[in-house]
């Protein structure tokens, strides 16, 4: 039977990957098992804190049947820069797992389970940055991601922004779950495809 269903997939064709034309996060070992301190050239710069209300941590999901969107509501985090200039900045976030939400009640539900994220037993997931490089018109981020309690190093393409009253940073990319241990496929006639897309749109204000 389960070969019949994944023949039958194969002769309809899948739905379309939303992560197909997005930038691939490269993954590497982390820099250390937990979030480090901000780095050196960082220390002493201007502090810009998060504002969750303008800030946006999203995310695409899809299997082969179709997409889902969602992203978390609690979040916090800062951005540190050094003489204006992102390429001696860092960037810190840190995210309620618990909070994770979805377009459809049922998935949010599944999604806070051992199948997935398991926020009971990893509460907290984070990034904090461990370097940032001018990389064509804008930079290229890089830093140790915590979630589901597996912490990668990971590296994507990013938008920042710095004035005066604000930084702004915006990325969009895509990460393989199973690097961080998330591995539930899913039904067989629905598979669940292993690239999630993240989608960050960070605001920032100067601190008070």
């Amino acid at each position: 039977m389960r070969a019949i269903l994944l023949t039958t997939l194969l002769l309809v064709g899948c739905a379309e990957n939303p992560a197909d034309n997005k930038p691939v996060a490269q993954v590497s070992s982390a820099t250390a098992s937990v979030s480090p301190a901000p780095t050196s050239a960082a220390v002493g710069g201007v502090r810009y804190v998060l504002n969750p209300e303008t800030s946006k941590v999203a995310w695409t999901g899809s299997k082969v049947t179709g997409s889902h969107d969602g992203g978390f509501s609690k979040f916090m985090g800062e951005i540190t820069v050094v003489e204006d200039n992102p390429e001696k900045s860092s960037v810190n976030l840190e995210i309620d797992a618990e909070s994770i939400f979805a377009d459809d009640a049922k998935l949010t539900t599944h999604l806070k389970s051992a199948d997935f994220f398991d926020v009971s037993k990893f509460p907290k997931a984070s990034f904090q940055s461990t370097a940032i490089t001018k990389a064509g018109e804008g930079y290229s981020l890089a830093g140790d991601l915590t979630m589901h309690g597996v912490t990668k190093n990971i590296s994507f393409p990013a938008r920042i922004t710095i004035n005066p009253e604000a930084v702004t940073a915006q990325a969009e990319f895509s990460i393989n779950r199973g690097d961080f241990g998330i591995t539930y496929k899913g039904k067989a006639d629905n598979l669940i495809r292993e690239e999630v897309v993240i989608k960050l749109d960070l605001n920032a204000p100067k601190a008070q």
